[in-house]
């Protein structure tokens, strides 16, 4: 029996520490998962991750979250990702890495071919920085899962995804949720939905789209085919918004989940999506 998982998280490793790791990381034969998230690397110790995935050849799973990495440390991870040839899943959510870490996380994506998830959350990255990442999202053929949560995106970053999800083919799932993007950023993304053939979780909650944006969201529902899990939680949708749903779930036959948690729906947006229900199989 040979280790092919190890979890280090909140250990205080500092980058001193992430160094003996990334040695050992350099030759090993077995391990596949290493879970470093909280442990104060910065970027020197990101710097020492990605010397080590260059000669790394069975890593799958890297998580490195909230190791206060920043946009210098990204920049070290991103040229990883280019020389990595088994890495198929990145975490490297609450780094502060903004919108010129994401930029360089693009870069890295450039060529790559190999990484399938990839979750950004919590990165102070707006409008600019999503549009770095919606470039790669054009021309990217491997990538199914994309997590850009609690970030700054806007309606105008939601707008950039949106644009590019048009051409992309095989993202399958993608978190926006708490990116204040509003009604006019809902319907960006819910225009893409209507003609989307791929997506199959979509997570808008906490964005503040209000009863409009549930509205287009729903118009999207009325002719999309192949979403099957959509949360938009804490959206202030009200039971106007619930019944725009609900009027969508009488027709739509393939979302199997439905998050609506702390929309102050109350009775009358109960009874809307109940009644949809009497309908819906």
């Amino acid at each position: 029996m040979t280790l092919t998982e190890l979890n280090l998280e909140c250990n205080q490793i500092g980058d001193d520490g992430v160094k003996h790791v990334a040695r050992g990381l350099r030759n090993n034969k077995t391990l596949t998962e290493l879970h470093l998230a909280r442990n104060q690397i910065g970027d020197v110790g990101a710097q020492h991750i990605a010397n080590a995935l260059r000669n790394n050849a069975t890593l799958t799973t890297l998580a490195l979250g909230e190791n206060q990495i920043g946009d210098v440390g990204v920049k070290h991870i991103a040229r990883g990702l280019r020389n990595s040839k088994t890495l198929t899943a990145l975490y490297l959510y609450g780094n502060n890495i903004g919108d010129t870490g994401a930029q360089h996380i693009s870069d890295g994506l450039w060529d790559n071919t190999i990484l399938r998830t990839l979750n950004l959350g919590n990165n102070q990255i707006g409008g600019v920085g999503a549009q770095h990442i919606a470039d790669r999202l054009r021309d990217n053929t491997t990538l199914t899962a994309l997590g850009l949560s609690s970030n700054q995106i806007g309606a105008v970053g939601a707008q950039h995804i949106a644009d590019r999800l048009r051409d992309n083919t095989t993202l399958t799932a993608l978190y926006l949720g708490g990116n204040q993007i509003r009604a006019v950023g809902a319907q960006h993304i819910a225009d893409e939905l209507r003609n989307n053939t791929t997506l199959t979780t979509l997570d808008l909650g906490y964005n503040e789209i209000g009863y409009v944006g549930a509205q287009h969201v729903a118009d999207a529902l009325q002719t999309n085919m192949t979403l099957t899990k959509l949360d938009l939680w804490y959206n202030e949708i009200g039971d106007v918004g619930a019944q725009h749903l609900a009027n969508a779930l009488r027709n739509n036959t393939t979302l199997t989940t439905l998050d609506l948690k702390g929309n102050q729906i109350g009775d009358v947006g109960a009874r809307h999506l109940t009644d949809a229900l009497q309908t819906n199989t």
